[in-house]
């Protein structure tokens, strides 16, 4: 547990971050790769001259390729550091311009970046047969052949909202679950020039492709290759459908975290820690 003094112990800070996920391997660390926590890990130690490593502990674990403009991490240090000053600054003239550190800020000892969080919103961009890509984003939005209806695109998205086992949608990994509350997925195609389609979608948690995987069904039905009833059948399944095309990581982007009041963070916390079967509970998250 993080304290607040500087007798021997730390005090926990909050890190919101955004990154371009083109050149990285994803967030987790991994050797011989570039990683956003590998950079992050490797540099806040050196910009404030200290001796030991800082761990990060993230919202949301996001695959090679996925963008993130509201990333949200939390790190602990000595107590008697105020890293505010000089922190997002130092590191802004060390990490290249694809990992960007907006602000630091002071947080209570029970807020944990992962544990705590009340949901994750993910925005996938798309263009369709109705868009004119513009090749200056083509490393944020992803193209498809096909005329998507958002008519039918938004049914969908309607028909998954709730509690659910999402085991169709999802990677299955040793030992994590796959039951989710998906609180919101709706499309809407934008005045640009492109005529870019956002999909918006909002949950406790995800596992891991889940979001790309959602993406992937909904434009299925959406481009009436495939009909609804077909993705009922997919959706009541507990098993992963091969039927579902998993989209690319480009179109993804993390946009924004939720967390409770200060007073609520120990008890959302410890609430999302407890093994999930049929109650809401925010676990293991990844996309």
């Amino acid at each position: 547990m993080a304290g607040t003094d500087s007798g021997g112990r730390t005090r926990r800070w909050r890190l919101d971050i955004g990154y371009d996920g083109a050149r990285f391997s994803g967030w987790a660390a991994q050797p011989g790769l570039r990683t956003v926590q590998g950079e992050l890990e490797r540099w806040i130690p050196r910009v404030l001259r200290l001796a030991e490593p800082v761990p990060i502990t993230v919202a949301g674990r996001t695959d090679a390729g996925v963008h993130a403009r509201g990333q949200v991490g939390h790190i602990d240090l000595p107590g008697d550091l105020d890293p505010r000053p000089d922190l997002a600054r130092r590191l802004a003239r060390v990490l290249d311009p694809d990992l960007v550190v907006h602000d630091v800020t002071p947080v209570p000892d029970a807020f944990d970046a992962r544990f705590s969080a009340l949901w994750r919103r993910y925005i996938y961009r798309l263009w369709d047969a109705d868009s004119r890509p513009d090749p200056v984003l083509r490393h944020q939005v992803v193209t498809v052949r096909d005329h998507l209806d958002l008519d039918l695109l938004n049914a969908a998205g309607r028909s998954l909202l709730g509690l659910r086992d999402f085991a169709a949608f999802c990677k299955r990994r040793e030992g994590a679950t796959t039951i989710r509350t998906l609180l919101d997925c709706h499309a809407v195609r934008l005045e640009d020039a492109p005529r870019t389609i956002e999909i918006t979608v909002c949950a406790d948690a995800f596992c891991h492709s889940m979001v790309r995987s959602l993406v992937g069904a909904l434009t299925a039905v959406g481009s009436g290759r495939r009909p609804q009833n077909w993705l009922d059948d997919v959706a009541a399944s507990t098993s992963r459908a091969s039927s579902v095309l998993v989209m690319p990581a480009a179109g993804l982007t993390l946009e924004e975290v939720g967390y409770p009041p200060d007073d609520e963070l120990a008890a959302r916390a410890e609430q999302a820690r407890a093994v999930r079967t049929s109650e809401p509970c925010g676990c293991d998250q990844m996309e």
